[in-house]
């Protein structure tokens, strides 16, 4: 069965800094390309970045957070991190990773972020 786990939400300040983590449980994680996304109050879920497998040498970010979010992963420890900072009140999201295997889709349940003052 495969699990996905998002911790490390929080409320942080404007121009602040946050790390999100993503551990992965009923797969080979080295074996699997992971994402990130988002959804804000209203709005819908919106891809955020990608790492790919094996040792993460590829990774894509939407334009919105290029130079201030860093995709990474530990295949030790099967998880995928998300490091945030010079955050935004437009930042203010529900953070989910998302794995695909087999044709099937696999969400965690996210975990909030707030920017605010």
């Amino acid at each position: 069965q495969v699990q996905l786990v998002e911790s490390g939400g929080g409320l942080v300040q404007p121009g602040g800094s946050l790390n999100l983590s993503c551990v992965v449980s009923g797969v080979t994680f080295s074996y699997h390309y992971i994402c990130w996304y988002r959804q804000a109050p209203g709005k819908e879920r919106e891809w955020v970045g990608s790492i790919s497998d094996d040792r993460g040498d590829r990774r894509g970010y939407v334009d919105s957070v290029k130079g201030r979010f860093t995709i990474s992963r530990d295949n030790s420890k099967n998880a995928m991190y998300l490091h945030m900072t010079s955050l935004e009140p437009e930042d203010t999201a529900v953070y989910y990773c998302k794995l695909s295997k087999d044709a099937t889709n696999y969400w965690g349940k996210g975990t909030l972020v707030t920017v605010s003052s």
